[in-house]
């Protein structure tokens, strides 16, 4: 028997053959990190409720396990300078329920894109075309509005499941003055966009897996099918 990838790995080297030529660096962040850059510096107040142990995972020394890749944008903008194109895929840990669209761990897809006149339509643009290149057109999209701390305005893509219900994959946005300033980046001169997407929910629409618990099951009649 010969080996092969895991379905998520797969993945994620389409996501990064897509974007790779497109001029977008591939770039990786801490999983254990600090309040600062996991919270603090992407407007995530000391209020908010995803900061409480219910929500999040707290290491003894005061770390916590990231909750989204988001942390990434601001490590890599330290060592950067506008215009850039970044692209990061990892792990993240939330201390929720779990269900069928929900885990206590995942794989996101981070993209973050910053220069002069960039607009919420290159956003757009950007989001099609992403998922007329991963997905194809036969598939039901709408974007809607949504709300995130980092950015401003902020929206979510959801895709029609084949029972009629709208899922979410992705969450997006103009990022937020105050989070381009926490960077160093004068938000008078520069703007950006960003978007986080659910590597397991990519992989469920373009395979029909619908529980994002099951890519990482460990179940080998599903790892075998691809």
């Amino acid at each position: 028997m010969t080996g092969h990838l895991h379905p998520l790995t797969t993945t994620a080297e389409l996501v990064v053959g897509y974007f790779k030529p497109l001029g977008f660096e591939i770039v990786l962040g801490p999983e254990a990190e600090s309040e600062e850059y996991n919270f603090d510096k992407l407007r995530v107040f000391a209020d908010h409720p995803a900061r409480d142990e219910h929500d999040t995972f707290y290491l003894l020394d005061g770390r916590v396990l990231r909750t989204h890749t988001s942390n990434m944008q601001l490590r890599a903008m330290e060592s950067r300078k506008p215009p850039v194109r970044l692209l990061s895929i990892g792990r993240c840990y939330r201390n929720e329920a779990t269900d069928s669209g929900h885990n206590t761990t995942f794989h996101q897809v981070e993209a973050l894109v910053i220069g002069e006149d960039i607009t919420f339509q290159h956003l757009i643009g950007t989001l099609k075309e992403m998922m007329k290149h991963l997905i194809g057109e036969s598939l039901e999209f709408r974007i809607r509005p949504g709300y995130f701390p980092f950015v401003e305005p902020g929206i979510e893509l959801d895709f029609r499941k084949k029972g009629g219900q709208w899922q979410e994959i992705l969450g997006a946005g103009m990022v937020h003055p105050e989070v381009l300033g926490n960077m160093k980046i004068d938000p008078k001169k520069y703007t950006g966009f960003a978007f986080g997407m659910g590597l397991e929910r990519l992989l469920g629409v373009m395979t029909g897996i619908d529980d994002v618990r099951l890519p990482l099951s460990g179940d080998y009649r599903l790892l075998t099918q691809f």
